[in-house]
């Protein structure tokens, strides 16, 4: 059967809808990591399952990082699928806001979404969800917080998996942080308290998208492009800002990081804000340059920079 992008999937509230590919990224943060242990990676993980659920969307795919976030997502339209994205920003951010007592841990951190328009953006995105483990130093059978363990295995979870319809109402709420009444949901538990992926994630869309075949997927996520993907699914998904607009903006962010005026801005202050404007909106070295009053090859050197720490540190 050929695959069909637009495909007819049941949701959560039992109706049979046509839904379309979305990649969500969770983007941004330059010197605070959103997963620090075992119980924040969980955390991010359900999150991703929960907002989903809450919006009547389904998860087609996920992974969680140190310091970033990404899932494809099977929504009726764009503006659901921003919803779940804004919903696993809030949810997390409240829980390291609880755990660590931190606040505003995610105020510097974006939500992106774009539509997967293409086989081939589908594909690619996909490819691009899992390679992230492999820049990371791990396989990607290997690493623990993703859903490819549930990929191509016809969906077995582990024999001791228990529904989270058999826990009491207070063990969920411990489970999974969160107040929502799962009792209906078709999810699987494991020994350690993690979600099952090949019982909540719809495993067989990334499945019928490389024609049920492993060695296809594994070939299309060794060729893919990382920079062109980031490109296209995080920095493109942001609206263009005028000159005015941005100085707007990093007057802001230089009040509320520094308590200072725009004006008066230290060299290594701007250091700091140009790699998080960049990743956050759509701007450009030039632009950047001349809202900071900075020559343009030092704001092009800062951002290189920028790019070489983050994936030494992942």
């Amino acid at each position: 059967m050929a695959f069909e992008r637009i495909a007819k999937r049941a949701l959560p509230d039992g109706s049979v809808r046509r839904v379309y590919p979305f990649h969500i990224s969770l983007e941004g943060m330059e010197s605070v990591l959103i997963c620090r242990d075992d119980e924040d990676y969980d955390h991010l993980q359900k999150s991703y399952y929960l907002s989903a659920w809450k919006h009547n969307c389904l998860i087609a795919s996920e992974i969680s990082m140190s310091n970033h976030g990404h899932f494809a997502l099977l929504s009726t339209d764009m503006g659901r699928a921003q919803l779940v994205g804004e919903a696993v920003k809030k949810r997390h951010s409240q829980f390291l806001s609880w755990k660590y007592n931190e606040k505003g841990v995610l105020s510097r951190s974006s939500i992106n979404v774009q539509h997967l328009d293409t086989d081939w953006y589908v594909r690619n995105a996909l490819a691009y969800i899992h390679r992230n483990t492999l820049d990371a130093g791990s396989r990607v059978e290997d690493y623990k917080w993703s859903s490819y363990r549930a990929m191509f295995v016809g969906g077995k979870c582990s024999r001791t998996a228990m529904p989270v319809s058999a826990f009491s109402r207070r063990e969920r709420e411990a489970i999974f942080h969160t107040h929502e009444d799962l009792s209906k949901v078709p999810w699987l538990i494991d020994i350690d308290m993690h979600i099952e992926p090949a019982s909540s994630c719809d495993f067989t869309y990334l499945e019928e998208a490389f024609g049920h075949d492993q060695a296809f997927f594994l070939k299309t996520l060794g060729a893919v492009n990382m920079a062109e993907m980031e490109q296209k699914l995080v920095v493109n998904g942001r609206s263009k800002q005028t000159d005015m607009s941005m100085q707007s903006i990093i007057s802001n962010l230089a009040d509320k990081w520094f308590g200072t005026d725009i004006s008066r801005l230290t060299p290594e202050q701007k250091a700091r804000l140009i790699p998080y404007l960049f990743r956050s909106y759509k701007t450009s070295d030039a632009q950047l340059a001349r809202c900071l009053g900075m020559g343009r090859e030092l704001v092009a050197g800062l951002l290189n920079a920028s790019v070489v720490r983050r994936r030494s540190e992942r």
